[in-house]
């Protein structure tokens, strides 16, 4: 593993707030994002939605909003990558950057609670807030970045033993719900340093969905930045509206971005037997979840 670089902070951008969020027919939950959005930070910021091809019209009745620009891809380019496009047309007064899904809701005062932690954290490259399920659990949202044994037991046994200490290995189940470090951070929500983000050419366009935030995470990280994960700022995940009719192809999809993420980092011929065996089981596992779904 290369060693991590030298961070700079000598930043060519401004101070300026945008919020990027990803849309694709999100329903009612963008105006429930947008609501909660203006309780969230007292500071002036603008927001753009990333469209990759939605036919249901939310995006284009919450572009009437003032501050609320639509920006069309032109096609579903995946979340990674239609992020990367509206971060790169943001103007050089913006220096922080929020991605987060359209079916976020935002508690009061969230945003202002991760911006204060930018003060803290002079070398935070991403800051993630805690992240809560509908019911109100949290959501194990800042978790180390998988190691390869920690990645195949979390992979074969997490469904089937969700306590197996692998998975709460990776998962940081065990660990004090305070402000501090992680490997990586649930994309959900991310407040960036647009510095930080353009130091590793933001989300790996090859993740179409899943595992573009602990890609990014990583190279954040070997690149010399801090994934800070920030419990004083709280968000709810609605989850999966526009995915949740797609179970089939969505498991096919994050097992194939599971797959390039441990390829990418066991390149060569020495591996090469150790990555047919990862595809090999991680195709097996995505059958029995097709399955187990009804998919």
């Amino acid at each position: 593993m290369s060693q991590p670089q030298t961070v700079s902070h000598t930043a060519p951008y401004g101070d300026q707030l945008a919020v990027v969020t990803v849309t694709y027919s999100p329903g009612e939950a963008l105006e429930r994002f947008l609501d909660s959005l203006d309780k969230a930070t007292t500071r002036p910021f603008r927001v753009v939605l990333a469209d990759n091809g939605s036919v249901d019209g939310a995006p284009e009745r919450a572009a009437e909003r003032e501050g609320v620009e639509l920006f069309r891809t032109g096609a579903n380019l995946g979340y990674g990558t239609a992020a990367n496009r509206a971060v790169a047309q943001l103007p050089r007064e913006v220096g922080w950057v929020v991605v987060a899904n359209p079916d976020i809701e935002w508690a009061p005062g969230s945003l202002d609670a991760l911006l204060a932690a930018t003060g803290r954290w002079r070398r935070g490259g991403a800051f993630g807030p805690l992240v809560r399920e509908p019911d109100g659990a949290v959501y194990p949202s800042a978790r180390l970045v998988p190691s390869l044994g920690k990645g195949i037991g979390h992979a074969v046994l997490g469904k089937v033993w969700p306590g197996n200490p692998w998975s709460r290995a990776y998962r940081q189940s065990d660990t004090e719900v305070v402000e501090r470090t992680a490997g990586w951070l649930s994309g959900s929500c991310l407040l960036l340093r647009r510095s930080a983000f353009d130091s590793v050419d933001g989300f790996d366009p090859r993740y179409f969905m899943y595992f573009e935030d602990v890609d990014l995470g990583d190279r954040l990280g070997r690149a010399g930045w801090l994934n800070v994960y920030v419990p004083s700022a709280e968000v709810t995940h609605i989850g999966g509206h526009s995915t949740r009719h797609s179970s089939a192809r969505m498991l096919a999809v994050h097992h194939r971005s599971a797959y390039q993420f441990i390829a990418d980092r066991h390149p060569g011929p020495l591996w090469a037997p150790l990555r047919l065996a990862v595809r090999a089981g991680l195709a097996v596992r995505a059958k029995l979840e097709v399955r187990a779904s009804g998919g």
